[in-house]
């Protein structure tokens, strides 16, 4: 079965990594798209699934990077806007395990500035879900425009959302504060295990996902870095391992496992409406491809997801 569209919506970021520079006084700077939704999105266009991005992309040097590669992975900017605001930078450090910390230049850029006109002509007619999350969900003035186009799109689609907490760009009372208004909104919330501690601090992840149930929503998965990922579904639990790989960094990784979930769900025909028909093993099934994705993520520099030719390759070695 061919999987219908996903339609992502937010932020595309240039994520600007330090590199070895060839005096001490310089600092230089290798700059590669980014970006939670976005990522999510080459993400699914690589894998198979038709992906729209709705995004504000600026027509400066960083937007016109972001059209390139968006464009180059198969996503469909049919529905983008070229916004007049620059783009959003984000710096990042990377410690010795290739976790990524980031500074955010991000006032007044173009992808926060979301109007109810910019996305009152979006047609989900084709679209079986509708994903989205980090910043682009907590950044004014464009947030509430956001929240009012996914509850405008829930009787239609799927609603998928990962807060990606940024706690130095957006103070995570922020989060919290509208958290609870998301669950009941979403049928599927992916999020890291850093998320749950900066938004239900010291809550065990079990307890989190029934809060999170109650509150609304019909699946939550948390990705646990090498403990592998927590899904709950209607509160029937599953663990995932990890899939091992040798990691040169996690930038992406999260955002890769979104994508390998939906994209596993989509293709099985089971997106689309409230996720009624889901069923346990489903869920297990879509995430361990989920967390084969993200493996392949982090085995490479920077946000760049493995082609479904890649994944066809290793399954194809692995029954030689």
């Amino acid at each position: 079965m061919s999987p219908r569209q996903i339609t992502v919506l937010g932020e595309c970021v240039a994520d600007a990594f330090a590199q070895p520079a060839s005096t001490s006084n310089e600092l230089a700077l290798r700059v590669l798209p980014g970006g939670g939704p976005a990522n999510t999105a080459v993400s699914l266009a690589r894998l198979g699934t038709p992906a729209r991005f709705l995004a504000r992309l600026s027509d400066d040097v960083f937007g016109r990077l972001f059209r390139a590669h968006l464009e180059t992975s198969g996503v469909d900017l049919s529905s983008a806007v070229t916004a007049a605001e620059p783009s959003t930078l984000a710096v990042a450090e990377l410690d010795a395990r290739g976790q990524a910390a980031f500074s955010f230049h991000a006032q007044n850029t173009a992808d926060w500035q979301w109007t109810a006109g910019e996305l009152a002509q979006v047609d989900l007619s084709r679209t079986a879900c509708v994903h989205t999350g980090s910043l682009a969900l907590v950044q004014e003035p464009g947030a509430a425009v956001v929240e009012e186009f996914l509850a405008a799109a829930a009787p239609h689609a799927t609603i998928s959302i990962d807060p990606n907490v940024r706690p130095l760009l957006v103070h995570p009372d922020v989060y919290r504060a509208r958290l609870t208004h998301w669950c009941g909104l979403a049928d599927v919330l992916r999020l890291s295990e850093d998320d749950l501690e900066l938004l239900l601090p010291g809550t065990p992840p079990e307890k989190a996902c029934d809060i999170w149930h109650a509150a609304g929503v019909r699946l939550v998965v948390i990705t646990r870095g090498a403990d592998g990922a927590l899904a709950s579904l209607a509160g029937e639990r599953v663990h995932v391992p990890v899939v091992s790989t040798s990691v040169v960094d996690t930038v992406g990784a999260g955002d890769s496992f979104t994508a390998g979930l939906l994209h596993h769900l989509g293709a099985q025909g089971l997106l689309g409406g409230r996720l009624a028909e889901l069923r346990l093993d489903d869920v297990a099934q879509a995430c361990r491809f989920a967390a084969r994705v993200a493996a392949l993520t982090c085995s490479v520099a920077g946000p760049n997801p493995p082609w479904q030719s890649h994944l066809e390759q290793l399954a194809a070695a692995d029954r030689a």
